[in-house]
């Protein structure tokens, strides 16, 4: 990069994103993350709403504050992975199938399928199917002690089902708890292990995509993207704690009805700014 074009780069990025909007978009992720509402629609929708630039800083922006929220599910759960190693062999199990398709289809997705519409349709399809599953999971019962428990058959299964939140909009949690339910987990047991398998799931792709990205940066974007990190791990924090709370108190859903209303809301937004 020249040292011209560098230059009008920086001031790109420092015009498309400021202060307030990264604490803004790092408190989404971490608030989102691990919900069955999708965080990555919801950063999506919201950096539209806001005007914000898919740069290359941008990008780097939300791999960063989605590892800050993936470390307050692996400092959260860190007793459960130092138990025993029957747990890392499940979530490999289950981590297979996203691994190879997303490696197959990593450039296709990011290239088409990262917009509004796309993530307004996947909302409200998907807040269909979790109000429908709720229905499924009031009474349902497991016969699994612990979530290691569960059989390398159905965890590479629910890994097929994580498969679908490559569409931006599914809701990587939704796609594992809706497989989790499937495979006799009940909503407590079907949300810890789609908490469990977000780890690898995430550091991959965030890695992946750290390995594609340009990073150099200012101090002032670094430390936006420090900032960030903090912000989305506090949020996911508290999210998780209140999640588990409620789904074993209430199911899915009021997720389900969100995701609905949220699609719903911006495709007439966007209907409307096209006929303007």
């Amino acid at each position: 990069m020249e040292p011209t074009d560098e230059l009008n780069f920086i001031k790109q990025a420092l015009n498309f994103m400021t202060l307030f909007q990264s604490i803004l978009i790092a408190i989404i992720e971490g608030l989102t993350e691990f919900l069955p509402i999708s965080s990555t629609g919801h950063m999506i929708l919201a950096s539209a709403a806001m005007g914000i630039h898919e740069d290359e800083f941008v990008k780097t922006f939300e791999v960063f504050i989605q590892l800050g929220a993936i470390l307050a599910i692996a400092l959260m759960y860190i007793k459960r992975f130092f138990r025993s190693l029957n747990i890392y062999f499940k979530l490999f199990a289950a981590f297979l199938p996203t691994a190879v398709i997303g490696l197959l289809a990593y450039d296709f997705i990011k290239g088409y399928l990262f917009n509004p519409i796309v993530v307004s349709v996947s909302l409200i399809l998907g807040g269909v199917i979790l109000i429908l599953i709720d229905k499924k999971v009031v009474n349902q019962e497991t016969s699994l002690k612990e979530v290691e428990d569960i059989s390398y058959k159905n965890a590479f299964f629910i890994g097929l089902c994580q498969c679908l939140s490559m569409v931006p909009g599914t809701s990587r949690a939704a796609a594992t708890i809706i497989g989790g339910v499937f495979n006799g987990l009940d909503k407590k047991q079907a949300t810890e292990f789609s908490f469990l398998l977000a780890v690898p799931t995430m550091m991959a792709a965030g890695g992946y995509d750290l390995i594609k990205s340009d990073l150099a940066f200012t101090s002032e974007q670094l430390s936006m993207l420090a900032i960030g990190f903090g912000v989305a791990f506090v949020s996911a924090w508290f999210a998780v704690k209140l999640f588990l709370k409620y789904v074993s108190n209430h199911g899915f859903t009021a997720f389900g009805w969100y995701r609905i209303v949220l699609g719903i809301v911006f495709l007439i937004l966007m209907w409307g700014a096209d006929l303007g």
